[in-house]
């Protein structure tokens, strides 16, 4: 047998191989034997993703937590799960601190405005727009749900997927102060 002959049968060899074994349990789960006995109801608690690395916390004034209270809400009103919530709290700690910025002069990062720091020359609004906490929200919300499989993904990858910033694992640092905010004002 020669060398491509011989890499091409091992290959499919393999690639049955592993597929038996990824197949294989789930095959044997798909159909109880018919002597087994009813698995008994239990309880399974969902678990919110692990925080990546080192966490970052601020202590929020009242206008940081109106604003988390604007992004809960502008979530909600757009149906989504208490995971948008949190990358969109995440985000906007790490672009803003939660802080409504306007222009920043010198300081300004290009046209950048608002809680996600999101700019008008690249299309998410106006800065009357965008400087409003639940229009930034909606358009923030909006990028996201364009993400494939941003529920199931880090946060951090969901939240650069959308904002594509030049520090993208900074938002991870965000996470448990974001997921500890929504758990406390989801309800409220």
């Amino acid at each position: 047998m020669n060398t491509i002959m011989r890499k091409s049968v091992l290959s499919v060899a393999g690639l049955a191989f592993a597929g038996g074994i990824f197949a294989g349990p789930v095959a044997a789960h798909a159909a109880p034997a018919v002597d087994a006995k009813p698995a008994t109801t239990a309880a399974v608690a969902v678990q919110a993703p692990k925080p990546q690395g080192e966490q970052s916390h601020i202590t929020l004034n009242d206008e940081q937590t109106a604003n988390v209270k604007a992004i809960i809400a502008a979530t909600k009103k757009a149906g989504l799960p208490e995971r948008a919530a949190v990358i969109s709290i995440a985000t906007s700690l790490q672009e803003s601190k939660l802080e409504n910025l306007g222009h920043l002069g010198d300081a300004n990062d290009h046209d950048s405005l608002g809680l996600f720091q999101q700019r008008p020359s690249s299309g998410w609004g106006t800065p009357e727009q965008i400087t409003d906490p639940e229009y930034s929200t909606t358009a923030f919300l909006k990028g996201l749900k364009q993400v494939d499989g941003w529920q199931d993904m880090p946060l951090t990858d969901a939240a650069q997927t959308v904002q594509v910033s030049a520090y993208p694992d900074a938002y991870a640092q965000w996470e448990q102060q974001a997921t500890d905010l929504v758990a406390q004002h989801w309800n409220s």
